[in-house]
């Protein structure tokens, strides 16, 4: 049997840590290790525990979901941290991808969706809710509007963003690939380097408005 998903629930609402707490319960491959009342708890939490994902509400008191995000992240680029907000606005959405959430779900998310996000984010894969997935997109199709690639990507880079933009792991890729998940990392650092992106979740989206994966 594999190991339980560890997570950190970080909201300030007592009511819904509650609810959470509940349905990850009722997951077997679920584990909660954690709760956060504000963005100052979640950091010290995360370092204390290091949860396999962090839950992460944006408007708290004292320090913001965002805030927290690019936090954690600075201290550990490996953190797995899936947004669940009420908020769908441009200024939340973006600026929490680009702190460095690798996922975005909205509150009235089914209890099966937010299971599969949950499960994605901790493999490594984007999870989008498709409202939020609109709103990157336009962000991301603007950017490159204004970009020049003076170093275009690989045919090798292509063939890994391919994959990484169908959510496949970087040991997926590397299986596919037959090449190491070192390489893989490589090659994902190269590709966001080359086309100013921030993550994983932008290259995908990237991927999808190039033509390169259909939706």
């Amino acid at each position: 049997m594999s190991e339980s998903i560890r997570i950190l629930i970080v909201d300030d609402h007592a009511i819904v840590r509650t609810g959470l707490s509940a349905l990850i319960e009722a997951e077997s491959d679920l584990e909660l290790v954690g709760q956060a009342a504000n963005g100052f708890e979640a950091i010290e939490e995360f370092n204390k525990i290091k949860p396999d994902v962090v839950l992460m509400d944006l408007i708290m008191p004292k320090m913001g979901g965002i805030e927290a995000i690019q936090k954690i992240r600075d201290d550990d680029p490996d953190a797995s941290i899936l947004v669940l907000s009420s908020f769908s606005e441009e200024n939340k959405v973006i600026p929490a991808i680009k702190a460095g959430a690798l996922g975005y779900i909205l509150k009235d998310s089914s209890p099966e969706e937010l299971v599969k996000a949950i499960h994605d984010v901790n493999q490594g894969k984007p999870s989008l809710h498709n409202s939020i997935a609109r709103i990157l997109m336009q962000d991301v199709a603007q950017g490159k509007d204004e970009q020049i690639l003076v170093d275009p990507i690989t045919n090798r880079e292509i063939d890994v963003l391919v994959l990484v933009a169908q959510g496949f792991s970087n040991k997926e890729v590397a299986d596919k690939l037959v090449i190491s998940e070192a390489t893989v990392r490589f090659h994902v650092s190269n590709i966001l380097a080359k086309l100013n992106l921030e993550n994983r979740t932008q290259a995908a989206l990237y991927a999808i408005k190039e033509g390169l994966i259909s939706t």
